[in-house]
């Protein structure tokens, strides 16, 4: 699978840009703020509907106009594939897939696999649990439709069950039966998302130390480990033990909502005892791991995109993973950076074709 061609209205910092691109390899090269990353997200935007950096659609139109429309051409198993992403201010986003437009966009996520590496993948380690999640449901779903719909459902019921608890404090009043309701289908789609994401990081860890050790020098010991009262305790009775403390908080404070992942290098926190270069190995290795999993479920390469990729690991490292091409590992890869030369010395020695876009 690869992206043939992309064409933008009004997204970001663009009047209008139409590029062709190459099957292998893309570079995109100049100074700061000329709007490579917006280029990637553009694409990333075509593949999941919403952008990497800025999920609020109207922060993506172009300062002075209204609307904003991203095209892009793709070619999946001998196939092409229009995918047409458009915006209105004061109407819904829409997502048309060779014309025609999805109902929902959950129904779109999958079709077009890719993985993005940015220096904002940091979040992931310094930022809350909710990031981490995220990182592991956007994995999961780009494989398992059936996945994404149960976690709308959960996520759905969650809502209306805080929204519950908020009305008892409000009226002065409490209807564990009508709680109960919410309970159960809350341990019903719970239950399900905890068995899958426990399955997942089964398959998905060995991956990642696997990556790790490929990219990084040394010989630490990095892992990941799965964080999640279902672990000891079902649902169910997580919820009946924290009744009163949900009544008081009037929102859920158990349940797989509250899962994390916990990052470490030699048994220590990576956040507090990694140094800045094992930080960013770690975030190589779990984005490629990310790759490698997706491109086995899914049955289909990934686009990469390697966003300031230079920022995150040095020359020799760059080299390493562009070098990966040659044994058909990646796919299509799509490169930013602010260095013509560095970029060009690195993407030639890889015996691919490619092209490079100064902006």
């Amino acid at each position: 699978m690869f992206l043939k061609s992309l064409s933008l209205v009004n997204y970001k910092n663009f009047d209008s840009k139409n590029l062709d691109f190459d099957p292998t390899i893309n570079c995109l090269v100049g100074e700061n703020g000329i709007g490579k990353t917006n280029i990637l997200d553009a694409i990333y935007h075509l593949c999941f509907g919403k952008s990497y950096f800025n999920p609020v659609a109207t922060q993506n139109i172009k300062h002075g106009t209204e609307f904003f429309m991203i095209d892009g051409e793709f070619e999946k198993d001998d196939r092409e594939e229009k995918i047409v992403c458009s915006f209105k201010k004061g109407m819904k986003k829409v997502i048309k897939r060779n014309g025609k437009a999805y109902d929902k966009f959950s129904e779109h996520i999958g079709f077009l696999p890719l993985v993005i590496i940015s220096p904002t993948d940091r979040d992931l380690i310094i930022e809350g649990s909710d990031t981490r999640r995220k990182f592991i449901d956007g994995v999961i779903s780009q494989s398992d439709k059936a996945y994404l719909q149960t976690l709308i459902k959960y996520n759905k019921v969650l809502v209306q069950r805080n929204s519950l608890l908020k009305y008892f404090t409000a009226n002065r009043t409490f209807d564990s039966a009508a709680l109960e309701v919410y309970n159960e289908q809350l341990n019903t789609f719970g239950t399900e998302i905890f068995e899958k994401r426990s399955k997942f990081l089964e398959s998905f860890i060995p991956i990642f130390i696997e990556q790790y050790a490929n990219i990084s020098n040394k010989e630490e010991d990095v892992s990941l480990q799965y964080q999640s009262k279902l672990v000891t305790n079902s649902l169910s009775e997580l919820l009946k033990l924290a009744v009163d403390k949900d009544r008081a908080l009037q929102y859920t404070s158990v349940g797989i909502h509250k899962d994390d992942l916990d990052f470490t290098i030699d048994g220590y926190p990576i956040k507090k005892f990694g140094s800045q270069g094992q930080q960013k190995s770690f975030l190589i290795a779990l984005k490629l791991a990310q790759f490698h999993f997706i491109k086995e479920q899914a049955k289909t390469t990934p686009i990469l995109l390697l966003d300031d990729i230079f920022d995150k690991l040095d020359e020799n490292r760059v080299a390493q993973i562009v070098s990966l091409v040659d044994n058909d590992e990646f796919g299509q890869l799509f490169i930013s950076d602010t260095h013509p030369e560095r970029t060009e010395k690195v993407v030639k020695n890889s015996n691919q074709s490619y092209k490079i876009f100064n902006l």
